[in-house]
C-alpha cells in the first residue's frame, strides 16, 4: 500500500522541555494504526504535528509525500477530536453540525443539493440517518461521538485521525464505536490513526501499534510488542504480563 503519513526523526519540544524526540515511523494506506502511551507522553502533540496544527522542531513529517506547509488538500484528513461535550440547550441540528464538515468547501450557511447528499451519506455511515433532524444535545454521549465521526467522514477523507474518541462513553456504546471504526477501515478503506492511553484498545484493534512515552518505544504489529521489557519501556516502571488461561 501507499505511504500517506511518515515522520522521520521528529523532535518537538515546548520552551525549551522535549515532547517528542527522534520519533521515525509510517503509516500506509489502510492501516488501522492505534498510538498508545501514558498521559503526556506526546500522543496528542503527535496529531497535532500530522495536522500540520503545529511544526516541529527537529526533523521532517510528510502527508502523501508532501511537507504539511506545502500541503494543500486537507480534506484527505478527517480528524475527532477529544469527548466534546455539546450544551444540552444548544439548538444546533444533527445535520447541521455533520455539514460543518464542509465549510472549508462550501460557504458557510449556504446548503445546495451536493451538501444534503454528503451530509446525508455521512450520518449513513454512522447509523445516525433518523437523528438527522434532532438537537444534537438531546443525544447521549455514544451518539454525540458518531455525529463526530461523520462531521469528519463527510468531506470523503482517506485518513481518520481520532484523539482519545471514546472518553466518557459507556462500554456497550464503546463496542458499537469500535465496530463502527473496523467497518470504515475493511469495508471502506478509510485509513485510521486511533490515540488511546488503553494499550489493550490498540493492540486488540489495530492492525499496526505505535507505541510512545515521548521517544518511539515500538512500531509494528500488536502481537510483536507484549513482552515484559517492552510494557516496562512505554510505561517507566517494572511490568509483568501475565497470560491468562481459559475460564472454567
Amino acid at each position: 500500500m501507499s505511504e500517506v503519513v511518515a515522520l522521520d526523526h521528529v523532535g518537538m519540544a515546548y520552551d525549551g522541555t522535549p515532547t517528542l524526540e527522534d520519533v521515525t515511523f509510517t503509516i500506509d494506506g489502510g492501516d488501522f494504526v492505534g498510538i498508545i502511551g501514558p498521559n503526556g507522553s506526546g500522543k496528542t502533540t503527535l496529531l497535532r504535528l500530522m495536522l500540520g496544527l503545529a511544526s516541529p522542531t527537529s526533523g521532517s513529517i510528510r502527508l502523501f509525500g508532501v511537507a504539511p506547509t506545502a500541503f494543500r488538500e486537507w480534506h484527505r484528513l478527517g480528524y475527532v477530536p477529544q469527548r466534546t461535550t455539546f450544551d444540552r440547550s444548544l439548538p444546533v441540528r444533527v445535520d447541521e453540525v455533520v455539514a460543518t464538515g464542509l465549510v472549508s468547501r462550501t460557504t458557510l450557511g449556504r446548503r445546495g443539493a451536493a451538501t444534503r447528499r454528503r451530509v446525508a451519506e455521512a450520518l449513513a455511515q454512522v447509523a445516525m440517518t433518523n437523528r438527522a433532524a434532532d438537537r444534537v444535545g438531546a443525544l447521549s454521549a455514544g451518539q454525540q461521538q458518531r455525529v463526530l465521526i461523520a462531521r469528519a467522514l463527510v468531506s470523503e477523507p482517506e485518513v481518520l485521525l481520532l484523539d482519545e474518541p471514546t472518553g466518557g462513553i459507556d462500554p456497550e456504546a464503546q463496542t458499537s464505536f469500535y465496530a463502527l471504526l473496523q467497518q470504515l477501515n475493511r469495508e471502506r478503506g478509510v485509513t485510521l490513526v486511533l490515540v488511546s492511553h488503553d494499550i489493550g484498545v490498540g493492540a486488540r484493534e489495530g492492525t499496526k501499534l505505535v507505541c510512545l512515552n515521548h521517544r518511539l518505544v515500538f512500531s509494528g504489529r500488536p502481537n510483536d510488542f507484549f513482552s515484559d521489557a517492552a510494557i516496562t519501556a512505554l510505561y517507566g516502571a517494572p511490568v509483568r504480563v501475565v497470560g491468562h488461561g481459559p475460564h472454567h
